[in-house]
């Protein structure tokens, strides 16, 4: 008697069974380690990072390909749900944001999933977090490559609210306790590369820098500039280290929270061009600098 033949399997085109099963396990690997940098490609990555790492309050208004309604990527909203749509009789924007209940490893690819739900969701629906499906266009389809965010940021959450509205008992309660935990904050305003953001949780207020510079050479720079005494922003100022988000470099300065963050600006400019010239400069470091950098990557936090 002959052996029964194997079921017909739909296999990618030229693979045979074993390189297809190779292919899917790929395929999941890549998926459970995620995004290396989830918003790269636009411009308006870094205020992304900012808006989804450390901003309480904020929102910025986006054009989405395809979408007819006025859409803005925010911080948070009630519930934390990814996104929402609302009533026409109270405007009918959209709101996609960027800190939700549950957070996965392919944060682009749920933003994207998002404001591709946001173009045609109906008026008042919410879309609650979740996977992305894979049915999303690419982020950069949907907003432009060289497109900034001019991000708004406020003191409470009372945006969540439309104009002329009022809140319902629970999205007040929600409203109320969202509130009571905001820690203040307000971008800086200057003429770097980047986003800055001053923020104020207490004893110190800090200057937090996302920038887009290879890792490698950003630290390297950062520890000829410490190593040479220069890697602050003034008197009473000090460099705190980096952190590490989205495949970034976070350079974080500690200040004195008594002085107003616009009144950093000229230190930071000062420092942006020593650290512009230090990026290029490929001579192998000196034994300070060694230490310097070795003491910069050993306080680095990783935050996902």
């Amino acid at each position: 008697m002959g052996k029964k033949k194997k079921n017909r399997e739909n296999l990618p085109e030229g693979m045979s069974r074993k390189q297809a099963k190779l292919a899917a396990r790929a395929a999941e690997r890549a998926a459970l380690m995620g995004e290396n940098r989830p918003f790269e490609g636009l411009a308006a990555e870094p205020q992304l990072v900012a808006l989804q790492e450390f901003i309480p309050s904020a929102y910025a208004k986006v054009e989405v390909a395809g979408s007819e309604r006025e859409v803005y990527i925010c911080t948070v909203l009630p519930g934390a749900v990814a996104a929402l749509v609302r009533d026409n009789e109270a405007g009918g924007e959209a709101f996609v944001a960027m800190q939700t209940q549950h957070r996965t490893k392919t944060q682009g690819k749920d933003l994207a999933y998002a404001l591709n739900w946001a173009i045609s969701a109906a008026p008042g629906s919410t879309l609650a977090p979740g996977h992305q499906d894979g049915s999303q266009p690419a982020l950069t389809e949907l907003l432009s490559a060289d497109s900034e965010l001019d991000v708004q940021a406020f003191d409470t959450f009372d945006w969540w609210v439309p104009e002329g509205q009022t809140s319902d008992e629970q999205t007040g309660r929600m409203l109320q306790m969202a509130n009571d935990t905001i820690i203040p904050s307000q971008q800086v305003h200057a003429s770097v590369p980047g986003a800055l953001w001053w923020v104020d949780p207490g004893e110190k207020a800090h200057i937090r820098w996302v920038r887009q510079d290879d890792e490698d050479k950003l630290l390297a720079a950062l520890a000829r500039i410490g190593a040479a005494g220069k890697l602050h922003l003034g008197e009473d100022t000090k460099f705190a280290g980096t952190f590490r988000t989205h495949g970034l470099v976070v350079p974080v300065f500690d200040l004195d929270p008594t002085i107003t963050a616009q009144e950093f600006v000229p230190a930071i400019e000062e420092l942006n061009a020593v650290i512009e010239a230090e990026l290029n400069n490929d001579a192998q470091l000196t034994a300070e600098e060694r230490k310097a950098l070795n003491n910069i990557k050993s306080r680095q936090l990783t935050i996902r």
